[in-house]
């Protein structure tokens, strides 16, 4: 891969992180959309924790971290590295498959 592109992987990465481990922290407080009604409406009461609400990284925060700060951005920083594995995982399979030489050897044709 050529360099110029690394630098924007990289690049696009750190923004990444540094949204997620610094500027969530001032996101807002206020319900979403779905609890907000779910409050207007007064059928709140009936929701029930998600599957996931055991998780460490539950609610944007760790559990156990008691600095409120530390706690969201780590969940956060945490939450863009395992999107990042998972995606350079993904592409690393798909491009596994192919290879220049095959793409350059099928499109060759001898007269």
């Amino acid at each position: 891969m050529k360099r110029s592109v690394w630098v924007i992987i990289w690049v696009g990465l750190g923004v990444a992180l540094f949204a997620a481990g610094v500027l969530s922290y001032y996101a807002s407080s206020s319900p979403d959309g779905l609890e907000k009604v779910a409050e207007d409406h007064g059928f709140i009461e009936n929701a029930a924790d998600s599957a996931n609400a055991t998780l460490p990284t539950a609610d944007y925060s760790i559990a156990g971290v008691e600095n409120e700060r530390l706690s969201v951005g780590l969940a956060g920083i945490i939450g863009v590295a395992v999107m990042a594995l998972v995606a350079f995982g993904m592409f690393w399979l798909l491009a596994r498959g192919k290879k220049p030489s095959d793409e350059q050897a099928s499109t060759h044709v001898d007269a």
